[in-house]
C-alpha cells in the first residue's frame, strides 16, 4: 500500500517537473553532431521521429516540455567554456539545460515538428535579429557635433514613428514589416496590432519591441529601409500600404509603388499576379520631425 502510494505520489510530481529537448534544426546540423561516436543516429528522418515520439510520450504523462534549437557550434564552444568532453551524453544534457536560460524555446503542445521546427527557427531569427540590432545602437556612441547618444535618440525616433504610423492605421487588424539592409543581410521585423475598435490597440510588447529597435537602426545607420502595413478588417478588402525610410524620415509610398513592391519577385525581378481582394493604397503622409521637434543627428 505504502508503495503503491509513493509511485502515486512521484507520478504527481512528474508532472510538475518542466523538461526542454534540444532539436537539431536541420540536416547540416545533424551531420555535424554525427561526428560524434555518442551520437548514434545514422539518418535525420529516423532522428525526428524519435525525438516527436519522446515529446508525444512526455506529452501523455502530463509533463511540460519545451524545445530549443541545438546548434553544434554554440555546443561546442560551450564544452569549450566549461572544460567539458563533447563527445559524452552529459555534456549535451548540460547544454541542452542551458538553452532554457536563452528564452529561445517553443512548448510543445501536440503539435507536429513539422509546424513546430518552422516556429523554433522563426524565434531564433527574431532573437538573433533584435540582439545584433540592439548591441549596433550601443555601440554607435554620441553626436561629435551636440553630445547626444545617437542610438538613444534613433530609438526615440523610431519609437515615436510607429506610433504615428498606428495613429493613422484606424480599425481592423494590422500587420507591419519593417526592413533594414546591412552589410552583412536584410534584417526583417514584424509586428501584429489588433485595433478593433478606435483608440484602443492590442499588441506583443515584445515584438513591438524588436520592430522599433530594427527601424532605431535604419534611423542611426541611415539605411535606405522600409515598412509595409496590411490591414485586415470585416466585409473590406485587405488594404496594404508602405513607407520608405529616409534618414529619420518614413515617407509615403505611392498606390503604384505599392503595387510595385507586391507584385514583383524580390529574387528574379519578375511580375507576379497581385492578389485578390486586396487593395494597394497610397500611405499618408506622417508629415513630422521628430518626437521632441528635432532630428536624429
Amino acid at each position: 500500500m505504502a508503495h503503491t502510494e509513493h509511485t502515486s505520489m512521484r507520478r504527481v510530481l512528474r508532472r510538475e517537473v518542466a523538461g526542454i529537448i534540444g532539436l537539431l534544426a536541420d540536416e547540416r546540423d545533424f551531420t555535424a553532431m554525427k561526428g560524434y561516436r555518442t551520437f548514434t543516429f545514422h539518418d535525420p528522418d529516423t532522428y525526428l521521429q524519435q525525438v516527436e515520439s519522446l515529446l508525444r510520450s512526455l506529452a501523455a504523462q502530463g509533463g511540460h516540455t519545451s524545445v530549443a534549437l541545438f546548434d553544434p557550434d554554440e555546443y561546442a564552444e560551450f564544452c569549450a567554456d566549461e572544460g567539458l568532453e563533447p563527445d559524452t551524453p552529459t555534456s549535451r544534457t548540460r547544454f541542452t539545460a542551458a538553452l532554457a536560460g536563452t528564452g529561445i524555446t517553443v512548448p510543445y503542445e501536440g503539435q507536429p515538428l513539422a509546424d513546430l521546427l518552422p516556429d523554433l527557427v522563426d524565434e531564433a531569427v527574431r532573437q538573433a535579429t533584435w540582439e545584433y540590432a540592439s548591441s549596433v545602437l550601443a555601440r554607435i556612441g554620441t553626436c561629435g557635433a551636440c553630445g547626444q547618444d545617437i542610438g538613444r535618440d534613433a530609438f526615440a525616433r523610431a519609437s515615436h514613428l510607429l506610433t504615428r504610423v498606428l495613429d493613422t492605421a484606424g480599425t481592423g487588424t494590422h500587420h507591419l514589416v519593417c526592413s533594414i539592409p546591412t552589410d552583412a543581410e536584410t534584417l526583417l521585423s514584424v509586428l501584429h496590432v489588433d485595433t478593433r475598435t478606435e483608440g484602443t490597440a492590442h499588441l506583443d510588447e515584445r515584438e513591438a519591441l524588436e520592430l522599433t529597435t530594427v527601424l532605431a537602426l535604419g534611423i542611426a545607420t541611415r539605411s535606405p529601409g522600409g515598412l509595409v502595413l496590411r490591414t485586415t478588417a470585416p466585409d473590406k478588402d485587405d488594404r496594404v500600404q508602405g513607407w520608405r525610410l529616409r534618414d529619420e524620415r518614413l515617407l509615403p509610398l505611392t498606390a503604384a509603388e505599392v503595387f510595385d513592391a507586391y507584385c514583383t519577385d524580390a529574387q528574379s525581378g519578375d511580375l507576379v499576379a497581385p492578389e485578390s481582394g486586396v487593395d494597394y493604397c497610397a500611405a499618408p503622409d506622417l508629415g513630422d520631425t521628430g518626437p521632441e521637434g528635432h532630428h536624429v543627428h
